[in-house]
């Protein structure tokens, strides 16, 4: 395949997002294994601004959540990257890294991969000292790929944008420090 990537992991590359995702995405959205630790699945229509939200972030930070393929096959996998974080909690505002992934993606290793990569791009070509990451209580698959990449438990919280929905909104935050 020959793309343009703004870098790659081994198996991996991470762009930017274009207006051709929005299919690819929504059904990675629209998947409830997928959005298991979210309130909600998105709509197609909610996916669009969602990727217009990403691009946005891009264009003002430099990083966003980058749309991640397999190298090999040009393959969409979902989303790996990093976002810029200003709800309020002790932990932010902060560079968080994420990460969600389609079903066929899951256990081959891509989001450790990914995030690993993320994160040594974070600190060496971006410049970032600390980098957080968050999920629910329940999500001990993203919450073994934080451990898997360094990241130390600072402490649970309950996330300020889900109050609303008393099931999501219990979250622990990881964090890493540049060494």
């Amino acid at each position: 395949m020959n793309r343009k990537y703004l870098f790659k992991s081994t198996r991996l590359g991470f762009r930017n997002w274009t207006d051709k995702d929005a299919v690819e995405f929504a059904k990675l959205n629209a998947d409830e294994a997928v959005m298991e630790h979210f309130p909600k699945t998105l709509s197609n229509q909610e996916t669009i601004e969602l990727i217009g939200l990403l691009k946005k972030h891009y264009a003002d930070n430099g990083f966003t959540y980058y749309a991640a393929e397999v190298l090999a096959t040009g393959e969409f996998i979902g989303m790996i990257g990093l976002a810029y974080q200003t709800y309020k909690t002790k932990f932010t505002p902060a560079i968080d890294i994420g990460w969600r992934l389609q079903k066929n993606a899951w256990g081959k290793g891509y989001a450790t991969e990914g995030a690993k990569r993320c994160l040594e791009y974070a600190f060496n070509e971006l410049d970032v000292d600390k980098i957080i990451s968050v999920c629910t209580i329940n999500n001990s698959k993203s919450e073994n790929v934080m451990k898997k990449i360094g990241m130390v438990k600072k402490g649970a919280f309950n996330h300020p944008e889900l109050i609303n929905y008393p099931k999501y909104e219990k979250h622990f935050c990881y964090e890493i420090i540049k060494s």
